[in-house]
């Protein structure tokens, strides 16, 4: 299994306000850059001449301030977004948590959006009733795994969608911030699964704000800026550089 970004840059058009007035409001804007393409529609830069490289048994955690382009990097990976230049390629099959709803029927069960969320990604039905109790405990809902979904809180979310993407060992695991999602126990609880997980030679591919969590994971980082990657290697080496940039305080961008 492996992951190829050659020269990937994304950008993405804002059609719901005008250049001027997006411009007047540029200075609060975190992250890509702004640039204007025609007929007064304004694209963000999303992510600029990315090229990645990820083998079996890679454990990657992205770093970046809010903005720096780790959902968007998830999401072309993932095929939600389609790069504007550049080439993606992804050999082995793909399980993502990247949006705790992506998917889900809002009306129906816990339960039942189990089996919903495994038939997606194309997973046979007696095989999803067989492992349906470990599923079922991973997600440490109690009795709402029987109510409707839309009772649920984010957080609640974020563990059913959790408990579906490491169920049924797909090669590739992207994960955008799903861990600040629970509560301390429910944390240490997914740490121990995600990384007893990813140990079985897969390639994960994780985004977090939580610096302990990519060191205690990952044995790989990028430090994403401003759709660019700063820099890719030792997890403790790249959170270092990420923590020390004169540019970031607490893990926000500081505008210059």
């Amino acid at each position: 299994m492996t992951i190829e970004l050659r020269s990937v840059s994304c950008y993405l058009p804002i059609y719901s306000v005008s250049a001027k007035s997006l411009r007047r409001s540029a200075a609060s804007l975190v992250g890509g850059s702004l640039f204007k393409t025609g007929r007064d529609v304004v694209s963000v830069r999303a992510l600029e001449n990315i090229t990645l490289f990820a083998k079996d048994g890679d454990r990657i955690g992205l770093v970046g301030h809010n903005g720096a382009g780790k959902s968007t990097l998830l999401k072309v990976l993932a095929g939600v977004i389609a790069p504007t230049t550049g080439t993606v390629t992804v050999h082995g099959e793909i399980s993502a948590a990247l949006n705790t709803t992506l998917g889900l029927d809002m009306e129906i069960s816990g339960r039942e959006n189990i089996l919903l969320l495994s038939y997606y990604r194309g997973i046979k039905r007696e095989k999803v009733l067989d492992n349906i109790d470990e599923i079922v405990a991973a997600a440490d809902l109690g009795h709402f795994i029987d109510l409707p979904v839309h009772t649920y809180s984010s957080g609640m979310l974020g563990r059913l969608t959790f408990a579906v993407a490491t169920s049924f060992e797909p090669d590739v695991v992207l994960m955008d911030e799903w861990l600040l999602a629970g509560d301390i126990n429910f944390l240490s609880r997914a740490v121990e699964r995600t990384t007893d997980y990813v140990k079985k030679s897969r390639i994960l591919v994780l985004a977090s704000h939580s610096t302990n969590i990519i060191k205690s994971i990952c044995n790989k980082a990028v430090y994403l800026k401003k759709g660019q990657i700063v820099a890719v290697g030792d997890p403790d080496e790249i959170i270092k550089m990420y923590e020390t940039d004169p540019e970031v305080i607490g893990g926000h961008f500081v505008s210059q």
